[in-house]
């Protein structure tokens, strides 16, 4: 694991074997950022990263110039990993300690991109929920994006605000507007 660009570009992440987490890979993120790269300006985007894992995403959106990121997980040493990491690189990552749906219910601001990598082969209907109440809470700005990184077996095009989707081995990311 690596964060490809941005001040850090090149730096490798060695995250503790014990993590619960199955990381974006190198490849599928680069792809990922190559699309953003297009769509937003870092320097004046806002980021919570759902699921966050390792916190590959997030470090990478802070290492190419993001103000702020907010990193969610429930496992604390996930949260442990990435506050560490963004101490030791000097980034603007703020992990928080939470299960996604709680912290959701009561996030009181909204972000210019929220990425959510919940576990494959999380049930549908979870993921609805996880998009109504981003959408019911007004969390994704005006022009922001949502992406949903899922397993390729399941098709999330007939959700509300849903724009497009790109497969890279076995993850596919889908993106959603605010509708």
């Amino acid at each position: 694991m690596r964060i490809i660009s941005g001040t850090h570009g090149g730096r490798r992440l060695k995250a503790p074997k014990n993590l619960p987490v199955r990381p974006t890979t190198d490849r599928a993120k680069e792809a990922l950022f190559n699309i953003l790269a297009h769509r937003v300006y870092w320097p004046e985007t806002e980021v919570l990263d759902l699921f966050a894992g390792t916190g590959n995403i997030g470090l990478e959106c802070a290492s190419r110039g993001c103000p702020s990121v907010t990193s969610v997980d429930a496992h604390k040493g996930c949260v442990a990993f990435i506050g560490q990491t963004a101490e030791a690189l000097g980034l603007p990552v703020y992990p928080v300690r939470s299960d996604v749906f709680q912290y959701l219910e009561r996030c009181g601001r909204s972000f210019d991109l929220i990425f959510a990598d919940p576990p494959y082969g999380m049930e549908k209907v979870k993921l609805e929920e996880l998009l109504h109440l981003i959408g019911q809470k007004d969390l994704l700005e005006q022009e922001g994006i949502l992406v949903l990184e899922h397993d390729k077996g399941t098709d999330l095009s007939d959700l509300p605000g849903f724009t497009e989707h790109r497969a890279y081995g076995g993850s596919v990311f889908s993106f959603f507007e605010k509708s």
